[in-house]
């Protein structure tokens, strides 16, 4: 597997990651937000399962990305948790 297919495959999920969290922001309803939100999050984990592939396929590494990649599922994670969360 060449760079250009690795690149190829993990396209369409790491830019449905923004996507999704543009289209949370023009949700009204917080359930409509959670739920992109969510979207959002399978699509990074997507990317993040590419990356692993492109890695094994010897594609070259994806040490840093795979960081990165956590720590924006984190952000994710909690911005949906608050979004649900009741207000005191």
């Amino acid at each position: 597997m060449t760079r250009d297919v690795a690149h190829a495959l993990m396209q369409p999920h790491s830019v449905s990651v923004p996507a999704n969290i543009a289209e949370a922001f023009r949700r009204r309803s917080k359930p409509g937000k959670a739920r992109c939100m969510n979207i959002a999050e399978g699509s990074l984990e997507e990317s993040r399962y590419c990356l692993i592939l492109a890695q094994d396929l010897g594609c070259g590494d994806a040490t840093h990305r795979s960081v990165v990649a956590e720590v924006v599922s984190r952000l994710l994670g909690a911005y949906a948790a608050a979004i649900l969360a009741p207000r005191s």
